[in-house]
Parts: C-alpha cells; structure tokens; sequence
C-alpha cells in the first residue's frame, strides 16, 4: 500500500486489490476515527478527507500499518433485497458464452450475496462484488447510448443496476423497480460501501 497526498486535508491510498482496499475501507470504518470527513472508496484506492488541522489522516496511517487487512472487522453491514424481472437484452447471450442454460444464468446471479465495494459512474452506481466466476464476462464491444433505468448487468468480475437512464456497456440481465437515486430523499442512494445485497427473481 502506498500513501499520497490529495490536498491539504486529504490522503489517498493505493491498495494493491480490491480485496485490499475492502478490507481497509471496513478497518477505518469499524476504527471510529474522530474527524473523517470522508471516505471514498475505489476499485484499487480509498480516499480519506479529515478535518482540518486534525491529526486524523496520521492515526488512519498508524491504524491501517499496524492493521491485518486479511481479516478485516465484520461489521454489521445492511442487506438490501431487490426484485429483478429477468428479461435482459443480453440474457441469451451471457447463457451462451457461459455455456449455461438462461435458468441457470438466474439461479447462479439470484443465489449469490453480493458486497457494494465502491460506487462511481452515475449517482447512485455501485460496484457489487461476488459474482460468480461462471458469470464473469466482459462487457459489450460496442456500448449502449441508452440503457433503461434500473437496469441489471454485469461487467468483469462486478454486478450492478443502473441508476437512471445513461449510456453503458454491460451485459443486461434484468430489470428492477427500486429507486436506487433520488436527491430529494433523506437518503439520496439505496447503496452505498459495505452494503450486503441480493436478487430476487420476481
């Protein structure tokens, strides 16, 4: 892991895999730390903004060096269920280059509890984590400009549902009616980092 620094108030760390930077996320968090302003995830880095003059960003360093990031702190994540009509686009296509039956496809995505490790892209967009290997594909060669709003894809080794309509290139499984962005509610986002979530084929 290699420490940067953004700003005058603010430090960035490199993290080595995602699995890393995870396990850091969830130390620094379950750590309580007085004067995080922030903490912002991404797929290889986190992000710490403290209060100014604090000696906030050098006790996340002292945590974090002395932390076993290969068993971070469990928590008590919040599980969020969604209910997805699996009618995708690109149904078809993920059962054939797995070489799966479309069925299959469903019971693979809808039995597997997935993590939001970082969000980004839109508002609202989270990255889930535990997708199963069958299911890893790569995205589309040729993106989408529109996809539906509560769409479900996947992309890599990440599952994930769109926000509101936008351009995108994953591979389309489904579709939800959950609101996953709404900046006039008192809880903008449905995800956010740490979350535990699950498909349910409706």
């Amino acid at each position: 892991m290699l420490w940067r620094p953004c700003g005058e108030h603010a430090a960035l760390l490199d993290c080595d895999s995602l699995a890393q930077m995870s396990a850091a996320r969830a130390t620094v968090e379950a750590a309580g730390i007085e004067g995080i302003t922030e903490l912002v995830p991404g797929a290889r880095s986190l992000l710490v903004v403290a209060e100014p003059g604090s000696r906030t960003l050098a006790l996340v360093r002292d945590l974090l060096a002395d932390a076993d990031l290969t068993h971070p702190p469990a928590g008590s994540p919040r599980e969020v269920t969604l209910d997805v009509s699996y009618d995708g686009e690109d149904l078809q296509l993920v059962a054939r280059d797995a070489g799966i039956s479309v069925a299959e496809v469903i019971t693979l995505h809808t039995e597997a509890e997935y993590t939001v490790a970082f969000t980004g892209f839109a508002p609202g967009f989270g990255y889930l984590t535990g997708l199963p290997e069958a299911l890893q594909q790569p995205r589309l060669e040729s993106p989408r400009t529109k996809v539906p709003a509560g769409s479900v894809g996947i992309g890599g080794e990440f599952t994930g549902v769109y926000p509101r309509e936008s351009p995108g290139g994953w591979r389309l499984l489904g579709h939800t009616d959950e609101t996953l962005f709404d900046p006039a509610a008192e809880r903008p986002v449905l995800f956010v980092p740490g979350d535990r979530v699950r498909f349910r084929s409706a």
